[in-house]
């Protein structure tokens, strides 16, 4: 059994109830790196279902917003690439789409045998008014930051990105040691 006075972490066991630990702070920001995480994902959820969409939808949305910012058209088949799915399962994506308003189908103005996909005006009126608040919270949450605040926030998330896009679905990861406690059973 674990002695009670000292922290446990289900991925990173803990030696040490010592906070000064670079172990221990490092757990510390991949906890609150997690928190954050299932916050947003919360705020996603009420925001797909304020719009009653779901998460490709509201994906297909921001991606084409972002894209019309950019002066940059979209066919169905960089949606596909960009969601990872069948251009069956992007076709009855974007007819749902367009059935609710939120996009239009429209004529390429150079290749008359395509189409691309554009966000209606309503649909960023929506987004805009759905995430604005919480953009703007977001903002006055960090924009007191000091530049070396910054760069380490900014440099910390680079490097677990780095960490995570590292991984490799295809192969197998290398069996993690995890350190054994007298009488647990292992």
């Amino acid at each position: 059994m674990p002695d009670a006075s000292t922290p446990t972490h289900y991925w990173y066991p803990s030696g040490s109830d010592d906070a000064a630990t670079a172990r221990e702070r490092g757990v510390a920001v991949l906890q609150a790196f997690r928190l954050y995480r299932a916050a947003e994902a919360a705020m996603r959820r009420r925001t797909r279902d304020s719009m009653s969409m779901g998460e490709n939808e509201l994906l297909v949305l921001r991606y084409l917003i972002k894209a019309q910012g950019q002066g940059r058209l979209v066919g169905p088949t960089e949606l596909s690439r960009y969601l990872g799915i069948s251009t069956a399962s992007t076709t009855a994506l974007i007819d749902r789409l367009q059935k609710s308003g939120h996009v239009v189908r429209q004529a390429h103005p150079s290749d008359r045998r395509s189409v691309h996909v554009v966000a209606t005006p309503k649909s960023d009126d929506e987004v805009r008014a759905t995430l604005g608040r919480m953009h703007e919270r977001m903002i006055a949450a960090v924009d007191d930051m000091t530049a070396d605040e910054a760069r380490a926030v900014i440099d910390c998330l680079g490097r677990l990105q780095q960490a995570v896009d590292e991984v490799d679905a295809h192969e197998p990861e290398a069996a993690v040691e995890r350190p054994s406690t007298a009488g647990d059973g292992e």
